[in-house]
């Protein structure tokens, strides 16, 4: 009898009592929109990004621009002390790497195919 009485009572409790209606979950960007990777990014991720879109390339990500290799249009190699060693594969399909080292100023040549090099000064975005 208990249990019945505990029963009805329970039932016309919730009946009776109307849950207010609970707003719909919305997101923090949805008024916005997603932000993109640019607002997104920060530090020195934003400073790449920002580097990237005035169209420079701070770490030399990108492919790099080919040359003819003769004393006229050499090879450019970024570096930011004032001398970088160099590795030369002088045919294409060639297995040996030919070292050596490369100094500011003029353009050196390969010792082994003759392709110039010239060293060009770099600096880090940082």
């Amino acid at each position: 009898m208990a249990a019945r009485l505990l029963l009805r009572s329970a039932v016309r409790a919730a009946g009776s009592c109307r849950a207010a209606p609970v707003p719909a979950l919305t997101r923090g960007m949805a008024a916005g929109g997603i932000p993109t990777d640019e607002e997104q990014a920060t530090g020195l991720e934003k400073i790449i990004m920002k580097a990237m879109k005035e169209g420079s390339d701070p770490y030399s990500m990108m492919k790099p621009k080919e040359y003819a290799g003769s004393k006229v249009d050499p090879h450019l190699v970024p570096s930011i002390t004032n001398k970088r060693i160099v590795g030369c594969v002088c045919e294409e399909d060639n297995t040996a790497v030919v070292w050596f080292w490369l100094h500011e100023g003029e353009a050196h040549r390969c010792p082994s195919c003759g392709s110039h090099y010239k060293l060009v000064a770099h600096e880090l975005p940082h």
